[in-house]
């Protein structure tokens, strides 16, 4: 089931349960714009230095007035624990049943070492104050793409 996010329509609702325990929902963020990414796995390389650079920027995308959210299937203590290594400020949702990936399309049939399986394709969404897409960026390679969503942030 392949959803396609329109940009300027409303995206998904989802409610998930944060590395705090307590349930997160994206309506909650109303009023402020959201950066919600997708990522495969905790403490994964990829994954550390994506999560590590929204960290880093953390500061000049509240002066945006926006938020970060992340999310991929590990569970809300495998969160906890990559929240409390690299110091994370934002919200970390658990999707281990992968409701929210299948919602905005990110649970895909990838490829690695010729086996075939299904998980998160890399995939970041700009949300704005009204829970409407921005912009989307799929398949995400991390060269420059901190700076294309701090860019739209401004735009």
């Amino acid at each position: 089931m392949e959803q396609v996010l329109k940009v300027g329509e409303p995206v998904p609702e989802i409610t998930l349960p944060a590395a705090n325990g307590e349930q997160v929902s994206l309506s909650d963020f109303r009023g402020k714009k959201v950066i919600l990414y997708f990522y495969p796995k905790d403490n994964t390389p990829t994954c550390t230095e994506q999560s590590c650079g929204f960290r880093d920027a953390y500061g000049d995308i509240e002066d945006s007035g926006a938020v970060v959210i992340g999310v991929s299937t590990d569970d809300v203590k495998s969160h906890k624990k990559f929240i409390e290594k690299y110091e994370l400020p934002f919200v970390l949702l658990a999707d281990t049943e992968h409701e929210a990936c299948e919602a905005y399309g990110v649970w895909q049939l990838k490829k690695m070492y010729g086996k075939e399986y299904m998980g998160i394709v890399r995939s970041t969404f700009l949300i704005d104050e009204e829970g409407r897409l921005l912009r989307e960026w799929r398949k995400v390679r991390l060269k420059g793409h901190l700076e294309q969503v701090l860019e739209s942030l401004k735009g």
